[in-house]
């Protein structure tokens, strides 16, 4: 496996694989969520792919969520406001695709790891893929990826794992609905995943394109409300208390 961080493509069997990757725990720098907004717009635009699976590459963690490194190097609300503007787009591109997104989750996903899962359509997780909304701890908070994980598991969950940002179980999060179902070994998230994304792909894809519309309904205004949220974030990641618990989380 490679050091450097990429988005990657292959399509098999009617099925676009997208494969992201970064050597820091698969944090996602700007211009990996960049990549990835555009390689799942690629993929939705392809006739000849059906449903898309969205993964990490590695054995460890599935997403990290938002680089520190990059978070520490923001100096201005516009320059926040861009960053955080990489998830948003990433979610309403996986909105707005008329193919159902399946997300493998093989590992802990933070933060905006946890918005990837929410945001997908469907979610197959591994028994260790525990979440975690660390941004409230940052002294930020999930504003982007709030809409997504709220809609999968509701507001009560959603405010209960913003407040206190601690680590949940993948039980929880099955039971909660962000992950549809749980495996206890990764081959049988791999066969399952599969198993999942060739029924998918068999589908009418003019049934599978009204039947996500209908999933979708109500987050029309997604585009304005996620842009308003990244301006938030923005603000916020450039405050003392941010910039000091990323200094020392990156010291331990």
């Amino acid at each position: 496996m490679t050091d450097t961080a990429y988005v990657n493509l292959e399509i098999q069997n009617n099925i676009g694989i997208i494969t992201f990757f970064h050597p820091k725990s698969n944090s996602l720098p700007g211009h990996i969520l960049t990549q990835l907004a555009q390689t799942i717009k690629t993929a939705s635009d392809n006739d000849e792919v059906r449903t898309i699976v969205l993964k990490s590459d590695g054995n460890k963690a599935f997403c990290a969520g938002a680089s520190f490194d990059e978070l520490l190097q923001i100096e201005d609300i516009e320059t926040g406001k861009k960053f955080f503007s990489g998830f948003a787009s990433v979610i309403n591109e996986i909105r707005k695709s008329t193919k159902f997104v399946i997300a493998r989750v093989h590992g802990k996903a933070v933060g905006g790891g946890v918005g990837l899962a929410a945001a997908a359509d469907y979610a197959l997780a591994y028994k260790d893929s525990s979440i975690k909304l660390s941004e409230f701890a940052l002294g930020i908070g999930p504003f982007v990826v709030g809409p997504a994980v709220e809609r999968k598991i509701g507001r009560a969950a959603f405010a209960q794992i913003s407040t206190d940002a601690e680590w949940y179980n993948s039980t929880w999060a099955l039971n909660k609905g962000l992950y549809a179902n749980v495996y206890y070994s990764v081959d049988d998230l791999n066969d399952e995943v599969t198993k999942l994304a060739l029924k998918l792909a068999s589908m009418s894809p003019d049934a599978t394109k009204e039947l996500k519309k209908i999933f979708w309904e109500g987050t029309e205004n997604w585009d304005e409300l996620l842009s308003q949220r990244a301006e938030i974030s923005g603000k916020l990641v450039l405050s003392e208390f941010t910039k000091n618990y990323i200094k020392q989380f990156k010291n331990k």
